[in-house]
């Protein structure tokens, strides 16, 4: 019995996906955008195993010995070698790791706290609604990047304390639109009659106010993907990533440094692609989204 359970729940769940999936290709941009997405996904979990070398530690040598600095790409170095020898592609791969676990744990974060902020808020209202949208405007009144600097001063940079700060600054946004949306669902008919059949405020918010409130809640965890992975990309590139791992933010970092910006174009198009097709792709999968969710904004056929 609980076999057959789980087979219909993952039958369900295998149909659900499929709906999406024809959804979404009705637009080709956002179809697009699912495709980049699903590879930075591969890249993420396996680029790191499908690296032809340690991106810290081989260095690319020459026929003679020598190494192989700044290298156009070539049979040996298929993306080319940096200014200290290291070879371009195998920094790539590594680097698509630290760059998805940001984006996918810092947009998870962004729109779960800013959901519960935006549900809670909005659903009792009175004191409650008034400290939670204090302390949002708090964050809004913060800028991120000067912040971020000022706490990654003190402490050594790792990629789980970026999730962090990052999710911890960028929750803002959706905790504004969801208590907009709460406000509008807590007064309809059926909200009305589950809290006078005496079911309590818990059991309100969850079954029947954050329901109708979730596709929102989804839709700026999407957007949270893409802010969080620029956000990480601005902070690497600044010298504020973790200095143990690789990532495109560092790439790039590491050629402004070296003066090589306008000559290794090699060296700056794999990281920079790769940091604006994911972000854009993100965001085209939110755009299809958005338009159902938000009628006035749809596009004319």
């Amino acid at each position: 019995m609980n076999g057959a359970v789980l087979f219909e729940r993952l039958d369900h769940w295998k149909q659900v996906l499929l709906d999406q999936l024809r959804f979404l290709r009705r637009d080709r941009l956002a179809f697009l955008g699912v495709i980049i997405v699903a590879g930075f996904l591969l890249l993420g979990l396996f680029g790191p195993m499908l690296a032809p070398h340690d991106p810290i530690e081989h260095d690319m040598l020459n026929a003679d010995g020598s190494i192989m600095r700044l290298a156009s790409p070539n049979a040996d170095a298929l993306f080319g070698t940096t200014a200290f020898g290291k070879d371009v592609l195998s920094q790539f791969l590594a680097g698509a790791r630290p760059t998805l676990i940001v984006g996918l744990f810092g947009g998870l974060g962004t729109g779960i706290i800013g959901f519960l902020v935006g549900l809670v808020s909005g659903y009792y209202g009175g004191w409650v609604d008034e400290v939670l949208m204090r302390m949002t405007d708090l964050t809004f009144s913060l800028p991120f990047m000067p912040m971020a600097l000022l706490l990654l001063t003190f402490v050594t940079p790792s990629i789980w304390l970026i999730t962090v700060i990052i999710a911890g600054f960028l929750w803002k946004m959706p905790a504004r639109v969801v208590r907009s949306e709460v406000l509008s669902v807590r007064e309809r008919t059926f909200v009305k009659s589950a809290q006078a059949s005496g079911a309590s405020d818990l059991r309100t918010m969850l079954l029947h106010v954050g329901p109708n409130v979730l596709p929102i809640g989804f839709l700026y965890t999407a957007y949270g993907v893409a802010w969080a992975i620029a956000a990480q990309a601005s902070l690497a590139f600044l010298g504020f990533g973790d200095p143990t791992m690789t990532s495109w933010g560092r790439m790039l970092r590491q050629v402004f440094e070296s003066g090589n910006m306008r000559i290794a174009w090699w060296w700056v198009f794999p990281p920079a692609l790769g940091i604006a097709a994911i972000t854009t792709s993100v965001f085209l999968i939110g755009r299809a989204y958005e338009e159902v969710i938000n009628p006035e904004i749809q596009t004319e056929q």
